[in-house]
């Protein structure tokens, strides 16, 4: 069998062979992608400038003015368009949504590349009857749980497939009814161990730090020591105390001042959820808030805070309510509503806002949905009693907290919030879209709107911050509060984590009356190097992975 010609003849055969790979040998090394011409935002607040950026595998691996000799399999052409780190939404909801619909498509679209949940309440650590408690109270979304602790669910989460990164404090509130219940009492020192111990067995499982929501029972119920106690096991490992405090309306300062505290005391970072004073008459209220926040920042204390742009909170009609009648857990608060004794004590004590302003969009009852979008004056008069009858009677007859926006705070307040340089953003909400189960219930806007409404109402229309300055209280300021060391900038080294969108036309789309609607304008999102969103389209990816904080014990 002749296997080669003549010499010649192999000559012709070897010689391209070599010229192709000295060609290759000379080419420039390839990347995976290649952003060309965009505006780039590195996230430290500095003005951007026009330039590429590479990026191979998960990771960004240059970044300048022209990476020109560089080649990619996808390149990116963003002239006249910006290039930002992905945003981090300091508090989100999609704890649930995303065990559903895991595009996470409300946030995704917006550029939200980190969601991190723990208001409070986390999907763990968990007892049965907490887990049967779960399910029970589920609404028009429904899912099993098939896991025990923190660190289980947020594997569990990633195994499905999300799009976002997904990261997590543990819940004070969590803590406390895996050992004591819902009872209304301090627990004792073994206890109040065995909540320690759970606080940091959640760190060493990558928990963020330790988040409570001091309006709601049973987290209520809960002094400031046993706060102090729990902020300081996470502090042991690097963890953050995280709070929605005590109090947001004529209270406010007595609750900054104890948060503060709790902040010192435990030696720990301190961040304060959604920062704003409800109530017309407690509007002034804000910007002593605000000087107490910052002499406490010029004393040492690191202190920050998060809102979300809207001069309407969300929350259940069962804020309303005193914490007593709610002792015991939902079952025992729908008794004690039923009882008439306890019913008037209830009605007496409830701290509604004017019925006109809180519009209810929340319910689990088929038979009450048709209520959705009116407000609790509107569904009053429709049944012929005071308001305050009527939020009893619908949390009885839906059996739950029943969804409410509030209209309670000042434009002028969440402008003056914008502009502070220790604020980040979070949107409050789950991660929804605008399709199947989430139809079935309304919404605030903020689960659509609000990365969209900074960029485009306070950063394009009203000036209310420059754009640079926006772009890093949503990326490095909130990574840094986390203590995330390769996320929330754009710099060789970081994850590639990015958001490609266009100034001039980011907004917001969502209403109170229609608020299942995507924000427009950005263009690209990158999560962890895979594309999530191409041309404004999901591309239904689902790279997301666990962030985990400064205690993190695995491999």
């Amino acid at each position: 069998m002749k296997l080669f010609g003549s010499a010649s003849e192999v000559g012709k055969l070897i010689l391209p062979l070599f010229t192709l790979l000295a060609v290759a040998c000379t080419q420039p090394p390839a990347v995976d992608l290649l952003i060309r011409n965009g505006t780039i935002y590195n996230g430290s607040g500095e003005p951007g400038f026009v330039g590429d950026l590479a990026v191979h595998g998960d990771r960004i691996v240059e970044m300048g003015e022209s990476l020109a000799p560089l080649r990619a399999a996808v390149e990116i052409d963003a002239e006249g368009l910006a290039v930002a780190p992905g945003f981090i939404n300091m508090l989100s909801w999609a704890n649930t949504t995303l065990l559903v619909d895991g595009r996470g498509l409300s946030d995704v679209s917006q550029g939200v590349t980190l969601e991190v949940f723990g208001e409070g309440w986390s999907m763990g650590p968990l007892t049965e009857e907490m887990k049967a408690e779960m399910v029970d109270l589920q609404g028009d979304i429904r899912f099993d749980v098939e896991w025990t602790t923190l660190g289980e669910y947020l594997d569990f989460l990633v195994a499905r497939g999300v799009s976002p990164n997904v990261a997590s404090f543990v819940g004070a509130t969590t803590v406390r009814l895996n050992v004591l219940g819902h009872d209304d009492r301090a627990p004792t020192p073994e206890e109040l161990e065995r909540m320690k111990a759970l606080v940091r067995r959640a760190m060493e499982e990558g928990a963020l730090g330790v988040g409570s929501s001091l309006i709601y029972a049973p987290a209520y119920f809960a002094d400031t020591e046993e706060l102090i106690a729990l902020a300081s096991a996470a502090g042991e490992s690097g963890g953050i105390y995280i709070s929605h405090i005590r109090n947001e309306g004529a209270g406010l300062l007595d609750a900054l001042e104890e948060f503060m505290t709790i902040v010192e005391s435990a030696g720990v970072r301190g961040e304060i959820y959604h920062l704003k004073a409800n109530r017309e008459e407690n509007w002034g209220k804000l910007e002593e808030g605000i000087s107490l926040i910052e002499e406490a920042r010029d004393r040492g204390l690191a202190i920050t805070a998060d809102i979300y742009p809207y001069a309407a909170s969300a929350t259940g009609l069962s804020a309303r309510m005193p914490p007593w009648v709610q002792e015991g857990g939902h079952e025992a608060w729908i008794e004690r509503l039923k009882d008439p004794a306890l019913r008037q004590r209830v009605i007496e004590e409830m701290n509604l806002i004017a019925a006109d302003r809180m519009l209810l969009v929340g319910f689990r009852n088929e038979r009450l949905k048709p209520l959705t979008g009116k407000t609790l004056a509107e569904v009053a008069a429709m049944r012929g009693k005071s308001p305050e009858e009527t939020v009893i009677d619908l949390i009885i007859e839906d059996d739950s907290r029943v969804g409410t926006v509030y209209f309670g705070m000042s434009e002028e307040n969440v402008r003056r919030k914008v502009a502070l340089p220790w604020v980040s953003f979070g949107s409050d909400a789950g991660a929804p879209a605008p399709e199947g189960v989430f139809l079935l219930s309304g919404s605030h806007p903020r689960a659509y709107g609000t990365f969209a409404r900074i960029l485009g109402k306070f950063v394009r229309e009203e000036e209310v911050v420059s754009l640079p300055e926006a772009l890093r209280r949503m990326t490095s300021l909130p990574a840094g509060n986390l203590g995330l060391e390769d996320r929330g900038r754009l710099a060789p080294g970081y994850f590639a984590d990015i958001v490609v969108f266009d100034p001039a036309r980011v907004r917001d789309r969502a209403t109170y009356q229609q608020p299942h609607q995507l924000s427009n304008g950005v263009i690209h999102v990158f999560v962890n190097g895979d594309q999530v969103l191409e041309d404004g389209a999901h591309t239904d990816a689902r790279p997301g992975r666990v962030v985990r904080g400064p205690g993190w014990t695995g491999g």
